[in-house]
């Protein structure tokens, strides 16, 4: 059971940075958590280009953090390099894909990690071991040297205990970050059908901080989930498939399973891209009646480990992804950060959603959120 797929000794005198396994650190192999590519993997040539505030920082990288194979889905297991575990309960899935880096900072094995999310794999493992995380707005940070998913939804972004991490986090991928003089005043409640205990622990968030809280629909953001899966399933076949059929034996079973099906749910995405930007659109047109949207990351608490099986895996995926691969259609910045639940073991998860570059706003309306809860 590995938080690490790959251990350094780092000098420096920054930040203890952990980087998911799929962004190239010159000199060690990128495997992306796949045996399959670990067995053709070179050692990278040059730093991705995302980690470059990070060197000029002088931050110490401590080893590439473990991940979903090939960042395909958001349980956060690994059948090749062992599962991270989860901080909060070990029986309890960590989340995915960038499950490492989230259990790289909950443990204090790093100051800040880099995870990607495609489909809420920075934002789900942050929501399931209690810690913070950042998508940044899409095409914001480079994915020059990035191992693809699906490039058109694919983000790089920080992930932190708590938000000045995340700051921390962002100035090291945008040297110059600076977050916003205040927070957000008025923030538009996404009402859901999840959890209650988790809807109510949001409300609660959201009052304790003393926003002006408007209602909002969730029936305007939900055409956003068909839009995602089409795309990004014909993107993740078109981006893996050849890895996969070349060495099947180097495939786990899961992402095999979801390489398998993706022909199906890909048949729709020329349709998807057709009726994207329209939908995105409306999505936007929110941020002129709100400063940012506010809802659950998660509508369920992370699921157990053996309550993972064929039948359960894509009904728990679909649940996993439910409130956060939209905004990767959407392309739109979000954080996830914990809050704590009234009588339950488990915090619950934050969810701010900004418009387009609008991280500088969203950190400091997360970091009044976490001052206000302290």
């Amino acid at each position: 059971m590995s938080t690490f797929i790959t251990h350094l000794d780092a000098d420096g005198v920054g930040p203890r940075l952990a980087v998911k396994d799929i962004i190239d650190v010159e000199g060690v192999p990128t495997t992306a958590g796949c045996r399959a590519l670990e067995r053709i993997a070179q050692p990278a040539s040059a730093d991705a280009p995302c980690l470059a505030g990070a060197r000029a920082a002088g931050s110490r990288i401590v080893g590439k953090t473990n991940l979903h194979e090939l960042a395909t889905m958001p349980i956060g297991t690994n059948p090749w390099f062992g599962n991270p575990v989860n901080p909060l309960d070990a029986a309890l899935i960590p989340g995915g894909s960038s499950s490492g880096s989230a259990v790289a900072v909950a443990n204090d094995d790093a100051d800040v990690a880099l995870g990607s999310d495609t489909g809420g794999s920075v934002r789900i493992p942050s929501a399931c071991c209690g810690t913070a995380g950042l998508k940044t707005t899409y095409g914001r940070v480079s994915l020059e040297r990035v191992w693809p998913l699906a490039p058109s939804l694919d983000t790089v972004g920080p992930m932190a205990r708590d938000i000045s991490g995340l700051v921390a986090g962002m100035q090291l991928l945008e040297p110059g970050f600076a977050v916003a003089p205040h927070g957000a005043t008025t923030i538009g409640r996404v009402r859901t059908s999840g959890d209650p205990v988790i809807e109510a622990t949001i409300d609660e968030a959201l009052h304790t901080a003393d926003f002006t809280v408007v209602d909002i629909d969730w029936e305007v953001l939900a055409p956003g989930n068909d839009l995602f899966t089409a795309i990004y399933f014909a993107e993740m076949f078109e981006c893996d498939h050849e890895l996969a059929e070349s060495d099947p034996s180097g495939i786990g079973e899961d992402v095999a399973g979801m390489l398998a099906m993706a022909p199906a749910f890909a048949e729709g995405a020329a349709a998807a891209r057709v009726g994207l930007q329209r939908w995105r659109e409306s999505v936007f047109a929110l941020f002129d009646q709100v400063e940012l949207l506010a809802l659950p990351t998660l509508p369920i608490f992370p699921p157990r480990l053996d309550s993972l099986n064929p039948d359960s895996l894509l009904p728990t995926v679909i649940d996993l992804t439910r409130h956060v691969s939209l905004f990767n259609a959407a392309g739109t910045p979000c954080t996830a950060q914990p809050v704590r639940t009234t009588g339950g073991p488990l915090p619950a998860s934050l969810q701010l959603v900004g418009p387009l570059n609008g991280e500088a706003l969203l950190l400091a309306t997360a970091h009044a959120v976490e001052s206000a809860m302290a």
